[in-house]
């Protein structure tokens, strides 16, 4: 009897609300400090990222100009490579915490002008074969947009509890071509510091792990702690794009992921004007870590700390101060 493909599922994500329409910044947006510098980064223009999820709703008022391409790897849509709409609901909402145009209506993503290649590994019921994951991460290394723009960063808001070798194979060579894979811790936590969880592809050392807290910046119970965990983003309550052309409030490290992923686009044109050159992966995280704060719990728990975007602005500001404050003393 033949063996069934490994399953890999969508981090378990709770609905929170659904809603028809909103017009805000949504909170985890502002309290990440995106817009601080949206003008610096120009607000992530000419980064592509790659969403590797359930699809995306292609019609979505928020969405549907960011959209550069996409890919159906999945049995969905009758197995049609060229059909990759989202038919669950958390690849769009994921979508739109990373990119949704700042269009005055909706909700604005971490990354407003930057693009989303939609690549759907997971079907309607949120699961799927590795090797529909492995392909899109081939997939997307490859990829060449139409002015030849490439892959900068893939979000991957999915995992399962085994580790394997093709699938780690696949992110270390994305990686080691430079683009920056960011991936969801994981919902299997005990609100204990002191035990660890350890999903895949997540707790990969080449991966940036994310974890997730509330407004509060306090831990979410349900987050996973290990030692691979990078930095924590807002992951309760995040209001993004749904199905249907409505918004919604869902909670979990899922919806952290996201706002990660938008933060590198930022940050790779706010970084790679500064250096007048294009960065490696190992420099753009740097450039992540970097603005980065700690608030109080473990490295297993919090990693660098909760991403702050302004960061290294408001410690510039500081010691202009402090130099002025000295002048004016010596005088």
């Amino acid at each position: 009897m033949a063996q069934k493909p490994l399953q890999v599922k969508l981090i378990p994500y709770t609905i929170e609300s659904i809603i028809d329409t909103t017009n805000e910044t949504p909170k985890g947006i502002k309290l990440i400090q995106a817009p601080s510098i949206w003008e610096d980064s120009n607000q992530g223009e000419g980064i592509v990222i790659a969403v590797i999820d359930t699809g995306i709703e292609t019609d979505h008022p928020d969405l549907k100009d960011q959209i550069i391409g996409g890919r159906n790897f999945t049995s969905d849509h009758n197995g049609d490579p060229g059909v990759f709409e989202d038919n669950n609901g958390h690849g769009t909402h994921v979508s739109g915490t990373i990119a949704a145009s700042l269009n005055n209506k909706g909700v604005v993503g971490v990354a407003p002008k930057a693009k989303i290649l939609s690549l759907k590994v997971l079907t309607g019921e949120g699961s799927g074969d590795y090797e529909w994951i492995i392909n899109a991460i081939n997939y997307a290394v490859k990829w060449r947009g139409p002015q030849k723009e490439r892959v900068r960063v893939i979000s991957m808001s999915l995992g399962g509890p085994e580790d394997v070798p093709e699938l780690h194979k696949a992110i270390q060579n994305a990686v080691n071509k430079d683009v920056s894979v960011v991936v969801a811790a994981g919902n299997e936590g005990d609100d204990r510091e002191d035990t660890f969880e350890f999903a895949y592809p997540g707790s990969y050392n080449e991966v940036i792990q994310v974890g997730a807290v509330d407004s509060n910046l306090k831990l979410a119970p349900f987050t996973n702690t290990n030692d691979e965990v990078d930095l924590v983003a807002p992951g309760i309550e995040v209001v993004s794009t749904y199905l249907e052309h409505k918004y919604a409030s869902l909670s979990g490290t899922s919806m952290a992921t996201p706002h990660v992923a938008g933060a590198i686009a930022l940050l790779i044109n706010l970084s790679e004007k500064e250096f007048g050159r294009s960065l490696i992966e190992a420099e753009i995280y740097a450039q992540l870590v970097k603005r980065t704060l700690p608030i109080g719990y473990r490295k297993s728990s919090e990693g660098n700390g909760f991403l702050v975007l302004n960061l290294v602005e408001k410690i510039h500001n500081i010691i202009n101060v402090a130099r002025i404050n000295t002048t004016e003393n010596q005088k």
